[in-house]
């Protein structure tokens, strides 16, 4: 009975290493910066999300796709702290744990959209009310939710964000760009664009801001928690 139970427990712990490793993942959402289309704040039910691991082995990312991906630099790590215990046996076994999903990785991962890919140049001016473009072309982007947006602003008054109206401006945020996306990486923003430190804000570090391909860890498929928003995840091409 016991040599049984120890090779069903075996087989289990192997089956989840694969698809965790090779299929797909879960992830929780830490922040609200992909609001409306994925949630996540300090107190709430974060969504949780699965990735398809296996979408870019056959295939690059494409504007649209949602993506999680590895901090590139360091200046992407802001306040993030390692989940790992300072007690080196406690470690080992959450590093243990997280071959199986059963603890998180030990690496800053981030969620976003791309908006742009290798070789193409985005930008973004206030003064000519396009919003972000992407090789001289504004963009359509129906998952930014606007009220969402103006309710961010409201009562900010003049700054970096508004218009003299004390709406949003065209950029949801200062003017940026034009930077040219190197070939293998992409640019990435936040759907909650007044409130996603994406892209946008490390346009200093090596990399202008962009992800190299390599970093992502996955396609966004479905949130699978909390059960009021059990669905897919829609990859909408803001280039269309």
């Amino acid at each position: 009975m016991l040599r049984e139970v120890v090779i069903i427990v075996g087989c289990v712990l192997v089956v989840t290493w694969l698809l965790q490793t090779f299929i797909g993942r879960q992830y929780v959402i830490p922040s609200e910066s992909m609001e409306q289309t994925l949630h996540g704040c300090s107190g709430c039910t974060n969504d949780r999300i699965v990735i398809d691991k296996i979408a870019y082995r056959f295939g690059d990312p494409k504007p649209g796709d949602v993506v999680v991906f590895k901090a590139p630099t360091e200046s992407w790590d802001g306040g993030w702290q390692s989940p790992r215990s300072s007690n080196s046996v406690i470690n080992a076994i959450q590093d243990g744990l997280s071959w199986f999903g059963f603890a998180p990785p030990d690496e800053n991962n981030l969620v976003k959209r791309v908006i742009a890919t290798g070789g193409q140049t985005v930008a973004c001016k206030n003064s000519d009310g396009k919003g972000v473009t992407v090789d001289g072309k504004p963009l359509t982007e129906p998952y930014i939710d606007k009220q969402l947006q103006a309710d961010s602003v409201a009562g900010l008054g003049d700054s970096d964000f508004t218009n003299a109206d004390s709406t949003p401006n065209s950029c949801y945020g200062q003017d940026f760009g034009p930077i040219k996306v190197p070939e293998g990486n992409v640019w990435v923003m936040g759907d909650n664009r007044l409130n996603s430190a994406d892209s946008r804000y490390h346009i200093t570090d090596e990399l202008q801001g962009t992800v190299p391909v390599s970093d992502i860890r996955g396609k966004v498929r479905f949130i699978i928690y909390p059960f009021s928003r059990i669905g897919g995840v829609d990859a909408v091409n803001p280039q269309k």
